[in-house]
């Protein structure tokens, strides 16, 4: 089955070229799961992982034009997982103050009752046992004894890897600034590490001829954006209907920065339909996948509303212009859509 425009897909992105016909696609702009631990990639391993990045973007290097460009929003892993990582051995003192339990006092205690279990020794402390075992291992993350040692993964030398082999060649790359994601980086307050507030945009090319127009933006949104490497834009406030929602401003940018009204712009896991939205309203055509069902019914929903929205727009903007011929039919209209 051929995947045609202004449609949203239940398919796998692995699969692309069977659906999409060569060098039709202008714009592939997507965020692919992160393996991060969502539910919708748990039972997906590292390899796994790999494997569907890698073959998406194989199958990009089918369908998109020559002088065409592929953005993948994306972050690197925060808390990968490595067995072969030694164990942090980390006191962290600002909590030892805080419940004033020390290596010192666990050992004095201990000399005092040397047939004591690691039960006991808490009673008389006053604290957990896991707080005596932290003391006594030098480690102060709950579980740290049992959990495997994780490390920052870097993920953008392997994307870009991925698409050298297969002729996509990275072009750009922008880093959006997002909201610091506290809740979900627990970790600095038992580490030195930062907290989660930025992923990247990577834009790879197709070779080809590739037409560069100043005239897609402003120069005020030249200056602010478009020719700006970090771009600052809040984070999607509830992600109430899809846990990974990205900012609607997000694809917006990248679609008006590298398109043409008309061209067809896709994204292969659609998820709430946000990139469909924006290429709607800046009258691109779209295309999108998503091998989730649930996501598929989201993101056509977010879609029909978006074409209805551009209908009723188009719809005042033609009743604005006759009504304006008629009141004045021999001057010249100018009308601004934003």
């Amino acid at each position: 089955m051929k995947y045609e425009p202004d449609n949203i897909y239940e398919g796998d992105a692995r699969n692309l070229a069977e659906h999409i016909d060569a060098n039709t696609v202008a714009l592939s702009v997507w965020s692919p799961p992160y393996h991060v631990g969502k539910a919708y990639e748990r039972d997906m391993s590292f390899f796994d992982w790999k494997n569907l990045l890698r073959r998406t973007i194989e199958a990009h290097s089918i369908i998109l034009k020559p002088g065409a460009f592929l953005a993948i929003n994306i972050a690197d892993i925060l808390c990968f997982k490595d067995p072969d990582m030694p164990r942090i051995m980390a006191e962290n003192i600002s909590r030892r103050k805080r419940n004033d339990i020390t290596r010192e006092k666990v050992l004095e205690v201990w000399s005092r009752h040397p047939g004591f279990n690691r039960k006991q020794i808490a009673a008389i402390l006053g604290c957990s046992e896991q707080t005596v075992d932290r003391r006594m291992k030098g480690n102060n993350i709950r579980g740290g004894k049992y959990e495997t040692q994780t490390r920052v993964k870097l993920v953008g030398g392997m994307i870009e890897q991925y698409a050298l082999d297969c002729g996509l060649y990275l072009y750009d790359r922008r880093a959006w600034v997002k909201d610091a994601a506290w809740e979900n980086s627990r970790w600095h307050t038992m580490s030195y590490r930062a907290v989660d507030e930025f992923e990247y945009i990577y834009i790879f090319w197709k070779p080809g001829h590739t037409k560069v127009d100043k005239d897609r933006l402003t120069d005020d949104e030249w200056t602010t954006w478009g020719s700006r490497g970090v771009w600052y834009i809040p984070s999607v406030r509830a992600n109430d209907d899809h846990e990974a929602k990205f900012p609607l401003e997000l694809p917006r940018r990248v679609i008006r920065l590298l398109t043409d009204p008309g061209d067809l712009v896709l994204d292969c896991f659609v998820g709430s339909g946000t990139s469909a939205t924006a290429a709607i309203r800046e009258n691109r055509r779209f295309i999108g996948v998503d091998v989730c069902p649930s996501s598929v019914d989201l993101a056509k929903r977010a879609l029909t509303l978006a074409l209805m929205k551009g209908k009723q727009e188009n719809l005042d903007l033609f009743q604005l212009t006759r009504k304006s011929s008629e009141a004045a039919p021999n001057k010249p209209i100018k009308t601004d859509v934003a």
